[in-house]
């Protein structure tokens, strides 16, 4: 059963969280193309790569608690903790930075204010989904390093 969380866990991460990273760099290059219908879709589906995200999560309690008792690791293992602090912060940055900057961009009208209004979503989304790709690299070097 370990083995099947193990790649679960790994499976998840690569098929949920690699999207969840990726979609509002797509978004922002769709901002600058102008397309802010593909902006909000792309918004929406970054939320829900950014949920079903938290399924890694489970699978990784999963692994944890299948794993041999001589590793001696539980959630207070130092990179297990400082893993799953990181991706709260990604997920949160995800879901209150990143999204709504997304969706404030594929909303506002073509107007005169639009093109600041788009440079100020765009640096927004630009930061955020940068932390947030940064913190999930730290969090991959986590879990395979395992100091």
């Amino acid at each position: 059963m370990g083995t099947l969380l193990d790649v679960l866990h790994v499976m998840s991460a690569v098929f949920i969280v690699g999207p969840m990273a990726i979609l509002p760099m797509t978004g922002m290059r769709a901002l600058r193309a102008g397309e802010r219908g593909q902006v909000a879709t792309l918004a929406q589906s970054t939320y829900v790569f950014s949920l079903l995200s938290l399924l890694v999560v489970v699978f990784g309690f999963g692994a944890l608690g299948s794993s041999d008792k001589q590793a001696h690791l539980s959630f207070t293992t130092s990179w297990i903790l400082s893993a799953f602090i990181l991706y709260l912060v990604a997920l949160f940055l995800n879901l209150f930075v990143v999204v709504p900057a997304m969706r404030h961009a594929g909303e506002n009208p073509h107007d005169a204010v639009a093109g600041e209004l788009a440079a100020s979503s765009y640096q927004r989304i630009a930061m955020g989904s940068g932390l947030v790709s940064l913190l999930l690299v730290v969090v991959v070097v986590l879990m395979v390093w395992q100091p």
